[in-house]
């Protein structure tokens, strides 16, 4: 039998890294396209040409697999030869229960892999446009940051209006410019990570008063405005933190500055009114992110503002935040559950285009994609993962699990990994050995029953 044909991935993020990685580890050659050290071609967001660079937060966030569906996405992934979570792996940063990592080491990690692969073949270039129609076997996976030419290719052949939301940065700031004298470290209810480090956030009190003024001068703050980019709306799951207070004055201390779990050692009677929490960013430790905190703020407005949080007062930013606008297809109407799109099958989309959000659900397209199209390429047809897996009930929700609106409205929109993609099971009243479950806690006992479950049928499904 002769040998595939190439595979074509245009886009060298953490979908298109993952895509490429899964068509070679199949034994079928794949060509990686990238624009990102073309000279004179840049993006909105990213700082360098590496293959899967993060360009927001450095947190794959939760890792508990058996508790939390984007661990649950985790442990199915690894179990799939994920590149993106083996990188990780290796590079992991403390951050509690959360699997945070060294962004460039993680970067560096992803391009050797892929450069070393006999099979893969790494070609700078933009692809301006559709693909040539001689590549019968194509992933996209160029993200929200699509070049124009290409963006404005796929529009014409989907025929209608691509959906489009704003993503903001948070600042990263130097661990030698925090004040410790203030600020102390450690987990929300000191709860260990993958690394075992149960004190991986670095805490920021903030009492009544101290908070109200630093609402007072969020909301004033001169803020980024891009008039092209009107009455196009945020994603929830990262929304500027400007943003969160226009909701209302307490939507911060009950979101990213929430004081719960944490106790001030060197005052453990006084509770804070809030708490700035920063998470390690790179091995070193040198470097810390705000959570929570993207912004939409100018830079000086930003310097300024923060710098009103007691402990980072004297802060000294290696990045501060910034606004990108974000675009994604209305994939239920346009791609079918091989992830093609249906008025051009050759094409195939993977990552935050698709509908998904979150570095590790875009990662998981990628997988995803990758092993469809070499699987398409070897004759051996294979379908999606079952809706009882992480993997499988994003497809489903990206290719018509959501709900439209009155009239046949799309109300599509991206979405995190969660349970409630997955189907139900009935909370559990005994446990293994018959005892009865408190009935505050069968809501937890069920989640681990849906990611057992979910782990089985994804090892059923790999294995066939």
């Amino acid at each position: 039998m002769s040998s595939p044909s190439p595979i074509h991935v245009i886009g060298g993020g953490l979908a298109g890294s993952e895509a490429a990685w899964q068509i070679a580890s199949a034994g079928v050659p794949v060509v990686l396209h990238e624009m990102r050290g073309v000279p004179g071609v840049k993006t909105d967001a990213h700082h360098t040409d590496g293959l899967a660079e993060l360009v927001c937060s450095n947190s794959f966030r939760s890792d508990d697999w058996e508790y939390n569906a984007v661990g649950l996405l985790h442990a199915e992934m690894r179990a799939l030869d994920s590149v993106i979570m083996a990188c990780g792996d290796l590079n992991q940063v403390p951050a509690g229960g959360a699997l945070a990592v060294d962004r460039e080491g993680f970067s560096q990690a992803v391009t050797a892999k892929l450069e070393a692969h006999p099979l893969v073949t790494i070609l700078r270039e933009e692809i301006a446009g559709l693909p040539p129609e001689e590549w019968d076997n194509v992933i996209v996976a160029t993200g929200p940051l699509t070049s124009p030419a290409l963006a404005e290719a796929i529009l014409k052949l989907t025929g209608e209006e691509s959906l489009s939301f704003f993503d903001a940065i948070a600042p990263i700031v130097h661990a030698d410019s925090i004040d410790f004298d203030i600020a102390w470290r450690q987990s929300r209810y000191d709860k260990e990570g993958p690394g075992g480090d149960a004190a991986a956030y670095v805490n920021c009190p903030m009492n009544r008063e101290q908070y109200e003024a630093f609402i007072d001068a969020l909301l004033a703050g001169s803020k980024a405005e891009f008039k092209e980019w009107e009455n196009v709306p945020y994603f929830d799951g990262c929304l500027p933190i400007e943003v969160m207070a226009e909701r209302g004055r307490e939507t911060l201390r009950h979101g990213p500055m929430k004081p719960v779990g944490l106790t001030n050692p060197r005052d453990p009677q006084v509770k804070a009114h809030a708490i700035v929490q920063l998470r390690q960013d790179n091995a070193l430790g040198t470097l810390f992110n705000m959570v929570g905190f993207q912004t939409k703020l100018k830079h000086g407005a930003q310097a300024e503002v923060f710098r009103m949080i007691p402990g980072l007062q004297d802060a000294q930013f290696a990045r501060l935040g910034g606004l990108h606008r974000n675009t994604f297809l209305n994939s239920p109407k346009l791609l079918d559950r091989q992830l093609r799109m249906k008025a051009m099958p050759r094409l195939r989309f993977a990552g935050q285009v698709t509908g998904v959000e979150g570095y590790v659900e875009s990662a998981a397209m990628g997988l995803l994609t990758g092993r469809l199209a070499a699987a398409q390429a070897l004759g051996r047809p294979l379908e999606a993962p079952p809706q009882v897996t992480a993997l499988g009930a994003l497809v489903e929700h990206i290719t018509g699990g959501h709900l439209d609106g009155p009239g046949g409205i799309s109300k599509f929109q991206p979405m995190n990994i969660n349970y409630g993609l997955l189907p139900p099971l009935e909370a559990p009243k005994v446990d293994a050995e018959g005892k009865r479950i408190n009935p505050k806690d069968r809501g937890r006992a069920k989640k681990r029953l849906m990611s057992i479950r979910a782990m089985d049928a994804l090892k059923a499904w790999r294995d066939a």
